[in-house]
């Protein structure tokens, strides 16, 4: 497993150099580059298996290397500045870590990238990796509020629901946030073990369903915590694909 280091300052790289050796001590450091020329340059003539790029470099922002190569490699973005965390989700980010970050953090991004990298199909085709990302089940959402941005963990999510054309994220927190997807896209993104399109305004999670009582007419009332702000009714048709999934027969 090679990798490149894209990082200007001296001590950053040395630090992350340092991680790197103890957390996966087998990883081969192919090169280090300090600015966006000298990253394009090696990029157009070498192929590395991982990328750790900071986003502030000597000669420029690192998005510039994107315009001018095409970079099919997973890449986990360093940075001091989080206002850039939107970007560089829409590109091969498999993390986003805001200096100073520890030895934990690190090595959970880089468990991120291991699942995908022991994918089989990832190992016979690495330039499809884009495509094997956005096939893969969605492990969390990038969340603004105000000026700031954050995340949140897939498996902290209560449910999603709808409200007038605006979806919303309810964590089991009961904290609630307004995000820029469907449910008919979350159904397809979220791993269908955990979370279940259970009516029509309501996608949700397995751990937050605290009663499923009968209910007339053939269909079933679902009790959340933290509870959810509608009704929440599975549709008589939909009843038994909801009853399989709760004994645990995914097809």
């Amino acid at each position: 497993m090679n990798y490149l280091i894209v990082e200007d300052e001296r001590f950053a790289y040395e630090e992350l150099k340092r991680m790197m050796t103890k957390l996966r001590p087998d990883y081969l450091l192919e090169t280090r580059t300090k600015a966006v020329i000298d990253t394009i340059r090696f990029l157009k003539e070498s192929h590395v298996d991982l990328i750790l790029m900071d986003i502030r470099l000597a000669d420029g922002n690192c998005f510039e290397i994107f315009n001018h190569v095409k970079v099919s490699t997973p890449v986990i973005f360093t940075t001091a500045y989080d206002e850039h965390a939107i970007k560089a989700f829409k590109l091969n980010s498999i993390d986003y870590l805001l200096k100073p970050f520890d030895e934990k953090e690190l090595d959970a991004a880089l468990r991120k990238f291991e699942d995908i990298f022991h994918n089989d199909s990832y190992k016979t085709s690495p330039g499809n990796f884009e495509q094997l990302l956005s096939l893969k089940t969605k492990n969390r959402f990038l969340i603004s509020k105000g000026e700031n941005y954050h995340y949140i963990e897939t498996t902290d999510v209560a449910f999603f629901y709808s409200e007038e054309g605006v979806v919303f994220l309810h964590t089991f927190q009961n904290k609630r946030y307004v995000i820029n997807y469907t449910l008919d896209q979350l159904e397809q993104q979220l791993d269908i073990r955990l979370f279940f399109r259970v009516s029509r305004n309501c996608v949700g999670n397995l751990k937050a369903i605290d009663n499923v009582a009968r209910y007339f007419n053939s269909r079933l009332k679902l009790s959340f915590s933290p509870e959810c702000p509608h009704e929440v009714l599975v549709s008589r048709v939909r009843v038994p694909d909801f009853l399989k999934w709760m004994d645990g027969i995914v097809e």
